[in-house]
């Protein structure tokens, strides 16, 4: 080495190089792991960490690249910070290794220590083998921290390549995950091991493809068409988002207030009829925008984060174009977690209902539709965040109550005229009272036509519930912005002090 400063600048200069250059190009996708992460995050901010960490020796005379195929550090995306790290399978495949597991691990408690959430750009090929059981034993230490930061700081895993066996199983932990379309795949045994043990054969597409993690599983919540999509849901998604569970959301300009007006003609006069819920929706949140989480995964509820006047806020919606709006055990799963992260981080839950209730079937009964459907029940119950509930059209039996009634602690529930909140839809309800006389009838259809009418006249309006004051106003469709906002912006300041206890047993 040169004597002198400029002498041990230069060497500097030539192990940055050497450490930037990593294991050369074969690599997976679209680009590199540090193009990736220069891709996200804004211009210039990126510093990293660990650079010139190098791989453990294994004893076989084996290579020690710098860095251990993962890129860590802190940047900023839109000017708010973030923690980021990039697997890079240009360096052994992106395979973790005990410094590419501790590198990780030490960004997660920077994460953790600064409050700033956490985005993992996953392109690994699972535990390196030549470490053995440094390798795994860094897997656990990762999936430590991210339950340690579950609820602390939002966590974003982006898979843009293979995702296989322990790998799998942080992302499952994570807030959130974005696939890419024909790229990703996440699954925790791959396709030649199965075929090997259980003769069943399946491409890894099938078995943990993105479409397949977003429509299928549900293990994903966002496909993207290419690494550049994944990239800007990613920064789109950390628009919503506080830095963490102690800072309020972003606040923004209020965005343009939709044309309410339509919306007194949304919901169909026919009883069963199918409208599309997103039209509501889209009407009372700022410039009608919606980010969809998990859209293609039970499509019976919508479960997406929007703006109400700047401020963000969760929608939780039945879609009566899939399967009426009913909840079955995938709804109930997908909206419970999105509820509960919403709650974790201080989100106000805006739901709409019209739902028929639980699904009902042997399959969803033997699936274990009391211990899962409960879920959501418990996540509403439990949230603490402000609650502010539209009952549209149906709220019936269990369904009613589940979504966001006030007797789950709703803060402000408000009906519209077309709102029907009973046990059950009048025509099963007259079955069920009047089977003895309408049997006995010599008109039992005119009988049953008159009698259903009754009971929708009584039992099938929002004004039974709104005399117990289980509706707080029942409104025009057309003021539904209006009145929502209001509400929002009483309860800004809500305060609900719970129980002291270690954390509550959700049933799982």
């Amino acid at each position: 080495m040169a004597g002198g400063t400029a002498g041990r600048i230069a060497d500097l200069g030539r192990r940055e190089d050497r450490a930037v250059r990593g294991g050369g190009p074969s690599r997976r996708g679209e680009f590199g792991a540090r193009e990736r992460i220069e891709r996200l995050v804004d211009k210039g901010s990126f510093s990293e960490t660990g650079l010139f960490v190098r791989a453990r020796p294994t004893g076989d005379g084996g290579r020690r690249p710098y860095g251990d195929g993962v890129v860590t550090g802190y940047a900023t995306v839109d000017g708010r910070r973030v923690c980021v790290f990039a697997q890079d399978s240009a360096v052994f495949g992106g395979s973790m290794g005990e410094a590419f597991g501790e590198k990780t691990v030490a960004l997660m408690d920077l994460a953790l220590k600064t409050g700033c959430p956490v985005v993992g750009l996953n392109d690994s090929g699972g535990a390196r083998i030549q470490e053995g059981v440094a390798s795994l034993a860094l897997y656990a230490e990762l999936v430590r921290r991210n339950v340690q930061a579950s609820g602390v700081v939002p966590q974003i895993s982006v898979v843009l390549g293979p995702c296989a066996g322990g790998a799998a199983y942080s992302p499952a932990i994570t807030d959130f995950t974005v696939m890419v379309d024909g790229a990703s795949h996440m699954f925790v045994t791959g396709p030649d091991v199965i075929e090997a043990v259980t003769g069943e054969r399946a491409s890894a597409e099938e078995l943990g493809g993105a479409r397949t993690s977003n429509a299928v599983n549900g293990n994903a919540h966002f496909l993207a068409a290419d690494e550049e999509e994944a990239l800007d849901v990613v920064r789109d998604l950390l628009s919503y988002l506080p830095a963490n569970n102690l800072e309020r959301p972003p606040e923004y300009a209020p965005g343009d207030a939709p044309d309410g007006v339509r919306l007194d003609s949304v919901v169909p006069d026919r009883t069963g009829q199918a409208y599309d819920m997103r039209e509501i929706v889209r009407a009372v949140v700022d410039d009608g925008e919606l980010l969809d989480v998990q859209e293609l995964f039970a499509p019976n509820i919508i479960c997406a984060l929007a703006r109400v006047e700047g401020q963000s806020v969760g929608v939780v919606a039945n879609q009566p174009l899939h399967a009426a709006g009913v909840l079955d055990i995938d709804a109930s799963e997908k909206a419970a977690r999105f509820v509960r992260f919403c709650d974790a981080f201080g989100i106000p839950l805006l739901t709409f209902a019209d739902v028929p209730g639980y699904l009902s079937g042997v399959r969803q009964e033997r699936g274990g539709i009391i211990r899962r459907g409960a879920k959501l029940l418990y996540a509403y119950a439990e949230a603490t965040v402000p609650k502010v509930t539209v009952v549209v059209r149906k709220a019936y039996g269990g369904g009613y109550a589940v979504m966001g009634s006030k007797h789950l602690g709703a803060d402000i529930n408000l009906a519209w005229p077309t709102a029907r909140i009973a046990v059950m839809g009048a025509e099963g309800a007259v079955g069920v009272l009047h089977r003895r006389e309408l049997a006995a009838a010599d008109d039992p259809e005119a009988l049953r036509a008159r009698l259903v009418a009754a009971y929708e006249e009584t039992h099938g309006t929002p004004y039974l519930a709104a005399e117990r004051g289980y509706v707080d106003a029942v409104i025009a469709p057309h003021d539904t912005r209006d009145h929502i906002c209001r509400a929002l912006r009483t309860l800004r300041g809500k305060r609900a002090p719970l129980p002291q206890r270690r954390h509550g047993n959700i049933p799982l």
